[in-house]
């Protein structure tokens, strides 16, 4: 019969169908976002399209976390933890590896980083064994300062208040200080600008 050979005209084929889904899986992208990133792979030539896939493919293959800051890195430990020219007993604990450029934009921090890969939510389940801290307690004996530049959100606060008193369980001597609010409450440290992210590195104070 004719009608047995009817298909339904809002479907796509099925390997576009399947790249949609995958890119509805990235962060900010809904179906139309979607649907406009995999129309626009399919126009590409192929070579602007192969270029992509072994992109991302080379991103997973020699992109890991550093051993010491948990920095993405290719080559352990990072380029700031072996540095020679840094300060390396003055630590930033960030809470993404995002927020490294925000405050390298400012050229006013010459010291190295922690990045914690997230921030305490109990709501969300994210507790401190979910956090990346262990390896930041076994560099304090090695530091002088620990500045703590989470976000000044709820999470953030949360998380930089837990981090002074176990720093100071740990190391009762080490200066904790915490970014000043140069960077507005409720606000993701990742936005700031450069001017911002300066007064907030220079205005910090101590916990």
């Amino acid at each position: 019969m004719a009608g047995s050979f009817q298909t339904n005209p809002n479907r796509f084929a099925e390997p576009m169908s399947r790249l949609i889904e995958e890119l509805r899986k990235l962060p900010g992208i809904g179906t139309k976002s979607a649907q406009r990133l995999a129309f626009h792979v399919l126009r590409s030539s192929a070579e602007d399209a192969e270029a992509l896939s072994v992109a991302i493919r080379e991103l997973k293959l020699h992109l890991r976390l550093c051993s010491v800051c948990n920095n993405i890195t290719d080559v352990d430990p990072c380029g700031y933890c072996t540095s020679s020219v840094r300060n390396q007993r003055v630590v930033c604990v960030v809470e993404e590896p995002t927020n490294i450029a925000t405050i390298e934009k400012t050229r006013s921090y010459n010291g190295v980083y922690h990045v914690l890969h997230g921030t305490l939510s109990p709501i969300g389940g994210v507790g401190p064994e979910q956090l990346r801290i262990a390896n930041l307690l076994t560099r304090l004996m090695e530091l002088d300062e620990v500045i703590l530049a989470t976000s000044p959100t709820t999470e953030g606060e949360a998380t930089a208040g837990y981090l002074a008193h176990e720093l100071r369980n740990a190391k009762s001597d080490l200066k904790v200080t915490r970014i000043a609010t140069g960077v507005p409450a409720g606000s993701d440290i990742e936005y700031a600008d450069e001017v911002t992210m300066t007064r907030a590195m220079e205005g910090r104070r101590e916990l």
